[in-house]
């Protein structure tokens, strides 16, 4: 039995449950057959579309109102929250659990969890009833020696007890892979002793319990804490970022020819008699996208959106497509990267090279003066980019620079026709009411040793623009086709804002006198508070309540209001945390930020999971026609919701995964850097206020900061009604926007926030 009929037996059980005893019964899986039932029903439990809530018992998540299986999220104090794998009706967020109700959780794991209460307003409250898979049986962190005691304390702050070593343990085994992303060279020891204060990895042999502590064997010795790359190896071991190919994917490679078929090129459209280009940054060296613009007899532009051809080379079942999967996004560190293809690939025959021929999944569309679509057609091709082009040198050519318009001559009249209809389509977007923030990033600079020396904000030209629009227009027109003509796809979402965050961000862009123009129904609720000596205070406060008509165009009046004002800038960065996270999904729900009724990632499957599996679904639509020649049960689907729903959480969750190690990374940097600066003075604004302090901005650098509240002159007092901190006695207030001297005083052992204090006027 397949995992797509297992689950739909459950579906017609009572309360989706089933126990092992009577599937074998009731599947007539005796004999033989019992192991393939069970590999299945151990197949779903892992992927999380089935729980196994106690030994030999099964259900489906969210049959049973009570218990709950998600992933677990825990703070460093101790507390966390659990990750439903499916929403909750009547939930809104995720479910909170105590420190003491955690089961000796860690940080990622996949868990069960009995739901005690839903109070008002959509909150929940757990306890942890089940461990269903520890997600992470490594550790990186600084190991410790004495003669009594080995242990190691980790670097990932959210866990918080160290892991004991014991004897015989300390030493890595012979055949440890001394493989290393950079030029870090890992040190030879030979002796428990020589490893104290290096940072090892540790493999959990014994996981903590509220009786016993954890255990620990040291799998690998990375280096000493300054060493230079260390930083980098650390982050990938902290979030655990799969860096190694197995050598199954590298034989699969090694098979992979390094030029293509000729039989191959008779099947596809001939583009190479168009002069194609990619167009990046400087640094770049896989190039997934490649594109061409022409002006009809008819006024319109021919847009061709040429996307490199994974799905040719990276079969679903491989070696190759497993890990791919696993990976699910490539992630950039400043000055290297975790890929997920290998690079013979990445960078060989699926990267879009200049002058060579490669094959695409073709998207070509006819774009009116006003940049709607009037026609869209997809094919797989084969083309020959003509140039390896930059942002920089687009824009020079763009800006009228002599020197590389004649250097680019017989392009630069493609080069204004593509500037044309970017605009266009950038005018079409805005006034559909799209969010565009269009802050500046931050960049980090380095010297010729690889040492930070400073940061700036990124340089975004109209060429970065170009680009933008083409590949929005490109998935835009996959996605609307899929949704139109193929059973099951895989889509990116954004959701429309919770209530609550609308309402807070209301209440302080109020204070600046601004708002998004929304009205909030607002309710009046009660809830109890602690207050000092354990006395308890009733409080009433205002919380939002039903559905706000709320659009993109309100957030896009109020971006183009603030432009240019002190205070923008603190309130395009409250705008995008009162915004959801885009994610994946196997339904098509609409694309809030971008305005746009459905949207989907097809342009980069060099470096990410969802477009390679929208490129064989697109292949998939190629080969077999309209929807009248599918079957009526879907069963010759190459995809159906259940996969594409399992693949849709994964890959968020690894979004989300390599958005923090980048994160991480660069906060990591920021901090070494302010090491070599304590004791200077920097303008900042606060960005945040909390009861413990303030949270800010360096003006220059882009480097977040906190200063407690403990280190400031006098007796401060958090107002939330005000979001600031007073001192009762001057009446002076500090709150957010406000701009700030503050003196660089320490970075914390083991924080990547640096601390200042506050240097009144």
């Amino acid at each position: 039995m397949s995992p797509r009929d297992l689950l739909e037996h459950f579906e017609r059980q009572p309360r989706g449950r089933a126990d092992f005893k009577h599937l074998t019964k009731q599947l007539g899986a005796r004999g033989p057959k019992r192991p393939v039932l069970q590999q299945a029903l151990d197949q779903l439990t892992f992927e999380g579309r089935l729980i196994e809530y106690k030994k030999g018992h099964y259900a489906l998540p969210g049959k049973d109102s009570d218990l709950v299986a998600g992933r677990f999220l825990q703070h460093r104090d101790g507390f966390g929250f659990v990750v439903a794998d499916t929403p909750l009706e009547g939930v809104e967020g995720d479910i909170y659990v105590r420190p003491n109700a955690t089961a000796g959780a860690m940080n990622d794991d996949r868990v069960l969890v009995r739901l005690l209460r839903i109070i008002r307003g959509g909150r929940a409250e757990g306890r942890i009833q089940q461990i269903l898979r520890r997600t992470h049986v490594e550790i990186v962190g600084a190991f410790h020696y004495s003669e009594q005691r080995c242990y190691v304390i980790p670097h990932d702050e959210r866990v918080r007890d160290p892991i004991a070593i014991p004897k015989g343990s300390e030493l890595p085994p012979p055949e440890a892979s001394k493989e290393r992303l950079g030029n870090l060279t890992p040190p030879e020891v030979s002796s428990a002793e020589q490893l104290d204060g290096m940072i090892v990895n540790v493999e959990v042999t014994r996981f903590p319990s509220p009786r016993e502590e954890a255990q620990g064997r040291v799998l690998e010795v990375l280096g000493r804490p300054g060493d230079f790359g260390i930083d980098v190896e650390i982050i990938i071991r902290k979030f655990h970022l799969p860096h190694r190919f197995p050598d199954a994917v590298h034989r699969e490679v090694e098979a992979v020819p390094d030029s293509i078929d000729r039989s191959e090129i008779a099947r596809r459209r001939n583009f190479r008699d168009h002069d194609i280009v990619t167009i990046d940054g400087e640094t770049a060296r896989d190039f997934d996208d490649a594109v061409w613009v022409n002006l009809l007899d008819n006024g319109h532009f021919a847009l061709h959106v040429h996307i490199a051809d994974v799905s040719h080379y990276v079969q679903p079942g491989t070696a190759l497509d497993q890990e791919a999967r696993k990976r699910g996004t490539s992630t950039y560190f400043p000055d290297r990267a975790v890929p997920m293809l290998p690079a013979e690939l990445s960078t060989g025959i699926c990267s879009l090279n200049p002058h060579v021929d490669r094959l695409v999944l073709s998207a070509l569309l006819e774009i009116d003066h006003c940049g709607k679509t009037v026609h869209a057609e997809f094919c797989r091709g084969v083309i020959r980019s003509v140039e390896r082009m930059t942002y920089t040198n687009v824009n020079r050519i763009l800006q009228g620079d002599a020197e590389v318009h004649a250097r680019y001559k017989p392009l630069v009249e493609r080069f204004e026709w593509m500037k044309g209809l970017a605009m266009i389509l950038n005018h079409r977007r805005q006034r559909g009411g799209s969010i565009d923030f269009d802050l500046p990033a931050p960049e980090i600079v380095f010297d010729e040793f690889g040492e930070m020396t400073g940061i700036v904000p990124s340089e975004r030209n109209i060429a970065h623009r170009i680009i933008e629009e083409f590949m929005l227009a490109a998935n835009e027109a996959v996605a609307a086709r899929l949704e139109k003509d193929y059973p099951a796809s895989l889509y990116r979402i954004h959701e429309t804002p919770d209530p609550g965050r609308i309402l807070e961000f209301e209440q302080v862009a109020a204070t600046f006198g601004h708002t998004l123009g929304v009205d909030v129904p607002l309710r009046q609720d009660a809830w109890t508070r602690r207050g000092r000596g354990g006395s308890k205070r009733r409080e009433r406060v205002q919380v939002a309540e039903g559905k706000i008509d709320v659009s993109p165009r309100h957030y896009q009046k109020l971006i183009k209001r603030l432009a240019g004002k002190p205070e923008e800038r603190i309130l395009s960065y409250l705008m995008l945390r009162s915004l959801k996270q885009a994610r994946y999904s196997e339904l098509s729900s609409g694309h809030f930020a971008l305005a746009t009724p459905t949207y989907t990632h097809f342009t980069s499957p060099i470096r990410r999971y969802p477009d390679l599996i929208v490129h064989r679904i697109l292949s998939d639509w190629l080969d077999r026609g309209p929807p009248s020649l599918y079957s009526e049960n879907g069963s010759a689907d190459r995809y159906n919701q259940r996969d594409l729903e399992a693949v849709a959480r994964e890959t968020s969750q690894a979004e989300r995964r390599a958005a923090d190690a980048e994160r991480a990374l660069i906060d990591w940097k920021k901090a070494r850097f302010m090491e070599a600066r304590l004791g200077d003075e920097f303008q900042s604004i606060v960005i945040q206020v909390t009861k413990a302090g303030l949270f800010i901005e360096l003006t220059d650098l882009f480097i977040e900061g906190f200063i407690p509240i403990e280190s400031l002159p006098g007796r401060f007092q958090y107002r939330e009604n005000l979001r600031a901190l007073i001192n009762p006695r001057t009446k002076k207030g500090l709150g957010l926007g406000d701009r700030i001297a503050a003196l660089a005083v320490r970075v914390p052992y083991g924080e990547m926030r640096p601390e200042f204090s506050w240097v009144p006027d």
